[in-house]
């Protein structure tokens, strides 16, 4: 390893950091201002108060403008050790407690978290602005890269064109008017995110529905009825029951209550949480953030955010994403079409002649017609899909016969919340390569639907293995019962692992370039492709056993289920169909064409329209509305969420090859492993994709057959 003289002016600042504190705080060390004594690193919560954060994050931003001061500073020429290299190295102490803070501020938000992250994200936007705007510092990016770049290796040469790249698409290259406006737009949607993200949580924590009579659930199980009567205590007792909202649109309890009304007041909540129907309106946000965004990229050069977005991506251009899409729509609308006449033609044989299907009657619709024709529900497969047995038996053990890891529990590391476990990961040689956290229950201040992040990325030029963590909102049934899954939240937590997986086999030598740290439209591959391994026979039979028994699901339950996954499978296409299209339509606006607030759901219904989406004979909302889509206003899809359809080709046409070659066979997992899952983002994506699969190109038909829809 490469060291720096570069760094020793930086150590002395941070000790001198380090006694400021100290001295100001006598009676205890802060433990976010020094390396963990834990295993690998890992954040000892048994340590962490909330009052540690925000001196940490002043310490941390303080030992960065020191090493950025140093790095411009030096008077030697630029070279690749002394200018990108000690870029790469920078900040480690504001990563160390930048990590562990988001991620509380997602998974456990107080709101004492809350005021803190109000005042650090704009000091944490400021410094990224002062980091960017540095002309000195850019100066010297661009000496070793006009100098070098023809001439370095490896993940050498990677990171500096990665490196120059993040410089100019932040603006190095602008004008000082230009650059000043910049500014003020990163610091201005930098607040508007904070306010968005305390809103929808406070929004869907608010439009929980109250039910006074069990009678009124039913249709539900007595274990979903007692999870109601528990989320109801946990809110405050307004009533006996409660049932939550959860993300997205749709809610699982639709498929099952009898009560049309229940039903229509659970959609309606889900639907107009923060639209403004209620207390809550995210369309002011959502329209500002939409109009900087779409100046930020006119600053750049673009004619909208899409098209800025995308140029870093595998897709490169709004035109070649719509393309893709409207394929899709026209194989998918007749089919949908054809879907949801079947529904509304069953619900008529006991509704009468003028019964209408409305969304909020779809799923429950499409539960009874599974029922009859295929035998087969929710209710009779989830006692066999215990949250632990599908961890355990499903997820752990897919991931052993595929790439050779086992898991073993650390009781001895300290989390930040009861419900986590700790499992330390080991190859198949005994080493350890990992820490794994689950956090795998649903609570008040988590918020909606389940993602993977880290708490340290793998870097050998750190030394630092990962520290992985994956969170679903899985409901916790009361003290003595099991928590049992259905199988979109089996699928789930095999797809949050998929995440996982590429974070904690990475071997890289720089963190920019680890793991997950891929583009947009392919960080969603390992994701969707671990997803396959939940319905392969040998994975299913070990973690689908009845959680009484222990027996295995019985051959004709799992036939029935299995047949099951693709039925009438039209929503599931469309809705993220639709939720694409908003995203797409929002991001293709000129700031001068962003509409007022008032006229924002007309705008979403408008651009549904125009691609086909908007049919009255198909009651298939957007899987997030404008107004709740957390993924574009407060998180990294912006332009983005295609993504998912996208990454779903390359992992379909992987899960074909691993078919072929052998599913579980230990040297196909292998070959992926070293050919993608390991090497981050140092080559080219699509190259890593054709070296595995043998394609020239990915074959965007398998989404549809995989999907049962052709």
């Amino acid at each position: 390893m490469r060291t720096l003289k570069i760094f020793s002016l930086t150590a002395v600042m941070l000790a001198m950091v380090g006694m400021l504190f100290t001295a100001c705080n006598e009676s205890r060390e802060n433990p976010l201002l020094k390396e963990s004594p834990l295993p690998f690193g890992a954040p000892d919560f048994s340590k962490i108060k909330t009052a540690d954060y925000q001196p940490a994050f002043e310490a941390g931003i303080a030992q960065t403008r020191a090493e950025i001061d140093s790095i411009v500073g030096y008077p030697d020429s630029a070279t690749f050790e002394n200018t990108i290299l000690a870029l790469e190295e920078s900040g480690k102490a504001l990563d160390r407690v930048s990590y562990v803070f988001f991620s509380l501020l997602e998974a456990d938000k107080t709101p004492e978290l809350s005021d803190i992250e109000k005042k650090v994200k704009p000091m944490l936007t400021e410094l990224e602005n002062e980091i960017s705007f540095n002309k000195e510092l850019f100066a010297r990016i661009k000496q070793v890269y006009d100098r070098d770049f023809e001439t370095l290796q490896g993940e050498d040469k990677k990171l500096l064109e990665e490196t120059y790249k993040r410089f100019v698409r932040r603006g190095a290259l602008l004008s000082e008017e230009k650059m000043a406006r910049m500014k003020e737009i990163n610091l201005r949607i930098s607040e508007l995110q904070t306010q968005w993200g305390d809103t929808l949580a406070d929004a869907t924590n608010d439009a929980v529905v109250w039910v006074e009579k069990k009678e009124d659930l039913a249709g539900m199980s007595e274990a979903d009825i007692a999870q109601c009567a528990k989320d109801a205590e946990s809110r405050g007792g307004k009533a006996p029951y409660a049932i939550v909202i959860v993300n997205t649109t749709q809610q699982q309890p639709l498929a099952s209550l009898d009560n049309r009304d229940l039903r229509k007041r659970v959609f309606e909540a889900s639907e107009h949480r923060a639209d403004g129907t209620g207390k809550y309106n995210t369309f002011p946000i959502v329209c500002e953030i939409a109009k900087l965004r779409a100046e930020q990229a006119e600053l750049m050069g673009y004619p909208n955010y899409a098209a800025y977005s995308l140029d870093n991506t595998m897709a490169k251009t709004p035109e070649n994403v719509y393309d893709f899409l409207m394929n899709l729509i026209k194989a998918y609308v007749p089919k949908a079409d054809a879907e949801t006449k079947a529904i509304e033609e069953y619900a008529r044989k006991t509704e009468g002649p003028e019964f209408q299907l409305q969304a909020y009657d779809y799923f429950y619709y499409s539960a009874k017609m599974k029922k009859e024709q295929l035998d087969v529900s929710d209710d009779e497969v989830k006692p066999y899909f215990n949250v632990d047995s599908v961890l355990q038996n499903g997820v752990f053990y897919a991931a052993n016969r595929a790439y050779g890891l086992t898991f073993k529990e650390r009781t001895d590391i300290p989390v930040y919340h009861p419900d986590m476990k700790v499992f330390e990961v080991m190859d198949k040689d005994g080493k350890t390569i990992a820490l794994f956290y689950g956090d795998y229950y649903r609570r008040p201040t988590k918020r909606g639907g389940a993602w993977m992040d880290a708490f340290a990325e793998q870097s050998r030029q750190r030394q630092q293995l990962p520290i992985i963590y994956n969170v679903c909102n899985n409901a916790k049934a009361p003290e003595g019962q099991p928590s049992l899954l259905t199988w979109d939240e089996v699928t789930t937590m095999f797809h949050e692992f998929g995440h996982a997986l590429h974070g904690m086999l990475s071997d890289c030598q720089y963190n920019s370039l680890s793991g997950t740290s891929v583009a947009r439209d392919f960080v969603e591959m390992p994701s969707q492709f671990n997803e396959s391994f939940a319905s392969i026979p040998e994975v299913f039979d070990n973690y689908a056993r009845h959680y009484k028994t222990g027996e295995p699901m019985p051959a004709d339950l799992k036939e029935r289920m299995l047949k099951s996954i693709n039925f009438q499978p039209c929503y599931a296409l469309g809705e993220n169909l639709a939720a694409t299209c908003v995203d797409l339509a929002w991001h293709m606006l000129a700031s001068k064409d962003v509409p007022t607030p008032d006229k924002a759901m007309a705008f979403e219904t408008e651009s549904l329209r125009k691609v086909g989406l908007l049919n009255p004979f198909i009651p298939i909302p957007p899987r997030y509305h404008t107004s709740y889509f957390n993924h574009v206003w407060g998180g990294g899809y912006a332009a983005g969420y295609y993504s998912y359809l996208w990454t779903e080709v390359l992992a379909v046409n992987i899960a074909d090859v691993f078919a072929q070659r052998g599913a579980l066979k230990p040297e196909t997992g292998q070959e992926f492993r070293e050919k993608v899952l390991s090497r981050g983002n140092t080559g080219d994506l699509m190259q890593m994709f054709a070296d595995f699969t043998g394609m020239k190109a990915p074959d965007a038909s398998g989404l549809l057959r995989a999907r049962g829809v052709e």
